[in-house]
């Protein structure tokens, strides 16, 4: 344990003088860095979310649970926060509509600041928290872009996206993901950035299947698009199964008709093992911005693939 302690004390030292200088409250303090305590430890403003990756250990159950008991007590001195405020959840490969289930009840949901505006996280219920901090410079970017810009968010997860570009002043944005919970999470974070007496109007919160969305759109409809699929779906709510190396060239290229000329796609993937078969793109353009895109406290640099393509 003193191992463990000892590298967390080093790394939130080193980090957190980091996060203060450039006004990041929430952020990845370690990153599965020692074998034995096979943990990614995000810090969300006074709660710590932490993911215990699944790895072949000679423990018990029972032996398990209180070596995590005493992980937890060396987190909670470190950070000096309650033990309560420490929520850890297993990770293992998703598939499906898995994302969408609920795993708690708790309804822990409390808001954090990032680059100014305000999301919901919830770190009990769910697998993930309802804010990606790995794509914290990419909203940023589309932040500085949105102006007068008819924005397009798919799978869109809360609609972090969305909120950024709202900020930037976007002409309109439009959110789409399949599923309703998120959805609603979408409205409340435009209601806490005070955009909330324009969704409906201006920005428009739509539940469907992407593929079927896109088949919908007319031309010229959209200047500015984040795409963000999971590696894959089968949820029960889609048509057809959703496998992002064998269907993404599909997806651009249907979102691109729906584009202005110049428009630029912001793609995105966290599926380590992704080829972009640029050679079939319809696009004017094509940058791997990868490397700008991953923040400075995200040492896993193959956390996400980011392309920026143009018409």
């Amino acid at each position: 344990m003193i191992e463990f302690q000892n590298r967390l004390l080093k790394m939130y030292k080193h980090i957190s003088k980091w996060a203060r200088r450039q006004g990041v409250t929430c952020y990845r303090v370690y990153d599965d860095d020692l074998t034995n305590f096979p943990f990614v430890i995000d810090l969300y403003e006074e709660a710590l979310y932490v993911s215990e990756y699944q790895r072949k250990h000679n423990l018990g159950e029972e032996e398990h649970a209180y070596w995590l008991e005493e992980c937890k007590e060396v987190m909670a001195q470190v950070f000096d926060l309650p033990i309560e405020r420490i929520y850890i959840k297993k990770r293992k490969r998703q598939k499906g509509s898995q994302q969408y289930e609920k795993l708690d009840q708790q309804k822990n949901r409390f808001m954090v600041r990032e680059n100014g505006l305000r999301f919901i996280v919830n770190l009990s219920d769910y697998l993930d928290t309802g804010l990606f901090l790995d794509h914290r410079t990419t909203r940023q970017m589309v932040r500085t872009e949105a102006e007068g810009k008819r924005f397009l968010n798919l799978f869109a997860y809360t609609g972090a996206f969305s909120i950024y570009a709202a900020a930037g002043n976007a002409a309109s944005t439009t959110t789409v993901d399949l599923s309703n919970t998120y959805l609603s999470w979408a409205q409340d974070n435009f209601a806490a950035n005070g955009f909330g007496a324009d969704v409906g109007t201006k920005h428009r919160l739509i539940q469907g299947d992407v593929k079927q969305y896109l088949d919908s759109l007319p031309q010229n409809a959209f200047d500015l698009v984040v795409m963000d699929p999971p590696t894959f779906s089968n949820s029960k709510r889609m048509l057809d199964i959703l496998d992002v190396q064998r269907d993404h060239v599909s997806l651009i290229n249907r979102t691109f008709r729906a584009m202005t000329k110049g428009g630029t796609i912001y793609f995105s993937t966290n599926y380590r093992s992704f080829k972009l078969d640029d050679s079939q793109l319809d696009a004017s353009s094509i940058k791997n911005i990868t490397s700008q895109t991953i923040p400075n406290d995200f040492r896993d640099k193959k956390i996400h693939q980011c392309y920026q393509l143009i018409k």
